[in-house]
């Protein structure tokens, strides 16, 4: 057996061992059921705390050069939509009323967006700009992103991340251990924050998404025309924000089978129109 196969093996069987099985997230009228399972040492808290400081370290390198922009009417878009979208969110998780969401626009030619663990959002101008986004667009985008926070997936990868480091330190590091090294704890961050969601992962943060953006009154059909844009993009160049959110072929087609699941949702939120 190689070096690698033993320890994803040995990944596996602590996955086992440590991790919880949760719901995040409740199905919605999409129907996102899937079980998850967490690093039981590694709650949620702690997460969110670990990324909020990474993304205070973001914006005030971006605040350094002058690119934070809080003003421009892209700006304020952004919060307008964030608004909006941050209001249904508890409808999927009620913790999250309480999460100290935050949205930032950096002046940036870069194509990239993210909502990190408990709520905190970038956008890069450029994917506004380049690609033309409407607000309905916008609120696609914004909702995948934020559907990828409500469901933990960060979280997720990595608890697997830990597996995978405490593979490597042996077995033994993790039998009768509370606490996780700090060395491990960076290691397993960078490993677990970058590297592309999964299949599975993208599908959630989709059909969450989607549903998020109709309940705010965004045309879930922006979706679609977002995706476009992307491919036409990725064709062009890859942009970063296709490096951790990759798109499988099947994308389109799965947005367009629970369209008519939201649609009903879009024309409540608009007055019945």
């Amino acid at each position: 057996m190689g070096k690698s196969s033993y320890l994803s093996g040995v990944a596996v069987a602590l996955l086992l061992v440590a991790c919880q099985p949760v719901q995040t997230t409740s199905g919605g009228a999409v129907g996102v059921e899937r079980k998850q399972y967490m690093f039981s040492t590694l709650s949620t808290e702690q997460v969110n705390q670990m990324y909020a400081k990474s993304y205070q370290q973001t914006l005030s390198e971006a605040a350094e050069k002058g690119l934070l922009d809080t003003s421009s009417q892209n700006a304020r878009r952004l919060d307008e939509v964030a608004r909006r979208l941050i209001a249904k969110a508890p409808l999927f998780r009620a913790d999250a009323a309480q999460w100290q969401w935050e949205v930032a626009l950096i002046d940036s030619d870069e194509l990239n967006a993210s909502c990190g663990p408990g709520g905190k959002i970038i956008f890069y101008n450029g994917l506004i700009e380049k690609l033309r986004l409407t607000d309905d667009e916008i609120a696609a985008v914004m909702g995948h992103e934020i559907a990828h926070a409500l469901r933990e997936h960060g979280r997720e990868a990595l608890s697997k991340a830990y597996a995978v480091e405490m593979a490597k330190q042996g077995a033994s590091a993790l039998l009768g251990v509370g606490e996780v090294s700090m060395a491990m704890a960076d290691v397993a961050v960078q490993y677990g924050m970058t590297l592309p969601n999964s299949r599975s992962n993208e599908n959630e943060a989709d059909l969450i998404g989607l549903e998020l953006a109709a309940r705010a009154g965004y045309d879930p059909n922006a979706a679609l025309t977002l995706w476009q844009k992307m491919s036409q993009a990725e064709s062009n160049g890859t942009p970063q924000f296709m490096s951790t959110h990759p798109s499988p072929g099947n994308r389109t087609a799965a947005l367009e089978a629970a369209i008519p699941k939201v649609m009903p949702l879009y024309r409540q939120a608009k007055g019945g129109s």
